[in-house]
């Protein structure tokens, strides 16, 4: 099968484009000419030779084109510069058929699949040259003619083999034309090359941009959790301080409640009757351990002997005895069980906490 520069060859063959096929044979020197191509299997010279193109065939014969290459039916080049030249006479004869002997004598012996050699052919032209006297005569008697006729010869081969030598300068165009295909793949390279680059630019970009967004999610995130932890720790303070202040406005009215009913109890035994809502608690309607709490409030712990002093005085405060004692007579009947528990509630845990001091 031709190779794609082959078939390039042939094409310029084809369209008889001598400049191209110059140009091109002589930019692309590794191509090989000796190819067959079509059902006939025919070489480059066949065609050639088949459209009778004297200057394509010396220029392929100088690039080592083989003459004796045969075809399907075994014609070589030379079988059909010979029937050209019955056909169309001694133009057609010494445009193909004399330069192909000079280049490879060999080639007027080789037979065809029909047996039949191009000397064979060529033999028949000659025996018809020969019949004509009014041709031959002139050519024998004058010398001068023949002498021209050679010289033109030389001059031709001289023609075609310095032809298109200095093309160089000129043919640029045709030299484009004739590697058009490595321009287009060149292109579709340095097209493909651009888009990987520009692929890659994009996502080091979307890369960069994706990063720069995290970092800021990031960062936007710390300050959020920075100013929510503030917020908290602010919150926190807000409610210790309100539970503080709540805790020394409780005490301080369950110290100034302790002062007027114990006071007012100790004074005088005929005072209102006391129903528990009436109690001085700690923590009305609390448990016994906001109760406690509220005893416990801004008491430094850390100074032992202020904090038994001050156990010992709440402990005489909530003794069931000395409560009995001194408001036992004012209770109401229907509350005294519920304020004698409470009151015991509270004595017993403040003997516990005094007890752990010991």
């Amino acid at each position: 099968m031709a190779s794609r520069k082959q078939k390039k060859v042939w094409r310029y063959v084809e369209e008889g484009s001598l400049l191209k096929l110059k140009s091109y044979l002589r930019k692309h020197r590794d191509v090989e000419v000796n190819f067959t191509q079509g059902k006939r299997r025919r070489g480059v010279l066949h065609l050639v030779c088949a459209r009778g193109d004297d200057a394509l065939l010396r220029l392929l014969l100088k690039h080592g084109a083989n003459p004796l290459q045969k075809d399907r039916n075994g014609d070589t080049p030379l079988h059909l510069a010979a029937r050209r030249a019955l056909k169309h006479g001694k133009t057609e004869y010494d445009d193909l058929v004399v330069p192909l002997c000079k280049h490879c004598p060999a080639a007027l012996r080789i037979e065809n699949n029909a047996g039949v050699t191009p000397h064979e052919l060529l033999h028949g032209l000659t025996f018809k040259q020969n019949q004509s006297p009014r041709a031959d005569a002139p050519r024998r008697s004058n010398p001068e003619q023949e002498w021209r006729e050679k010289l033109l010869g030389e001059c031709q081969d001289e023609f075609f083999e310095t032809f298109g030598q200095y093309d160089d300068d000129f043919m640029r165009d045709y030299e484009d034309e004739g590697d058009f295909a490595d321009w287009a793949e060149r292109i579709r390279r340095e097209y493909m090359s651009k888009q990987q680059a520009r692929t890659r630019t994009d996502r080091t970009q979307r890369r960069k941009k994706e990063e720069k967004n995290a970092e800021e999610a990031e960062r936007q995130r710390r300050e959020l959790h920075a100013r929510l932890e503030k917020e908290h720790r602010e919150y926190l303070e807000r409610a210790s301080r309100k539970k503080d202040e709540t805790q020394k406005g409780k005490k301080r009215r369950y110290e100034e409640r302790c002062d007027v009913v114990f006071l007012s109890s100790s004074s005088s035994s005929s005072a209102g009757v006391l129903g528990y809502d009436d109690i001085p608690w700690p923590a009305p309607r609390g448990s016994v351990e906001e109760m406690m709490a509220v005893i416990l409030h801004a008491v430094d712990r850390a100074d032992t002997d202020a904090f038994r002093k001050f156990l010992r005085r709440q402990q005489a405060l909530w003794h069931p005895d000395k409560f009995a004692q001194r408001c036992g007579g004012r209770l109401q009947d229907r509350d005294r069980q519920r304020i004698m528990g409470t009151v015991t509630a509270l004595s017993q845990e403040l003997n516990r906490l005094a007890q752990s001091l010991r």
